[in-house]
């Protein structure tokens, strides 16, 4: 079993943190994992974009090649439309429906949606309301992550959970108990 995910999104949303979830809970997992160099700019404001291979065989290349993912995960709906030429033809896409505008002249919000919406396989949630409105305003992106975790089926819910608690234990329970609080949510969605 194989899943090809591109993460995708904008630096300072949380993109690099779901990669080291999946990746952490893979390596737990004794999964194959290769990882593409995240391209584009990791600041804040830049694309951001991570290739994630996982399998139960060996993998030789770290890069997905066009038509080839399973899925896209995106922090801002623009970004989950760039990467659709790579997603293959069962693949799913799972994305914020509230746009980062970082850029003067980006497309129309409702184009954008409706684009998306045309798409056979797709999870839309506006995670940052959801994370504002239930006060954990940085775990969006877990939000995101929870709303993935069944189509991340070479691995658990569970396992991704776990994951968390890992990545985050050294900052602290308050952090760890809002990243399970926002993958939840997600994946109750």
């Amino acid at each position: 079993m194989k899943k090809n995910i591109i993460l995708s999104g904008v630096g300072g949303q949380g993109i690099l943190s779901i990669a080291t979830i999946i990746g952490e809970a893979a390596t737990e997992a004794g999964l194959y994992l290769k990882q593409a160099e995240v391209h584009g700019m990791s600041q804040r404001g830049g694309d951001v974009q991570s290739n994630l291979r996982l399998s139960t065989e060996p993998i030789y290349s770290d890069l997905i090649p066009q038509g080839e993912a399973n899925i896209i995960i995106s922090m801002e709906p623009m970004e989950a439309l760039r990467y659709v030429p790579f997603l293959n033809k069962e693949g799913w896409i799972i994305t914020s429906s509230e746009p980062l505008i970082n850029i003067p002249n980006y497309p129309e919000q409702q184009k954008l949606l409706d684009d998306l919406k045309a798409l056979p396989h797709v999870k839309m949630l506006n995670i940052d309301t959801l994370a504002h409105e239930n006060l954990i305003p940085k775990s969006a992106n877990m939000i995101l992550l929870g709303l993935a975790a069944a189509c991340i089926d070479i691995l658990s819910p569970e396992q991704l959970r776990s994951a968390i608690g890992r990545v985050f234990a050294a900052k602290g329970e308050k952090v760890v108990e809002s990243n399970y609080k926002a993958f939840d949510i997600g994946l109750k969605a």
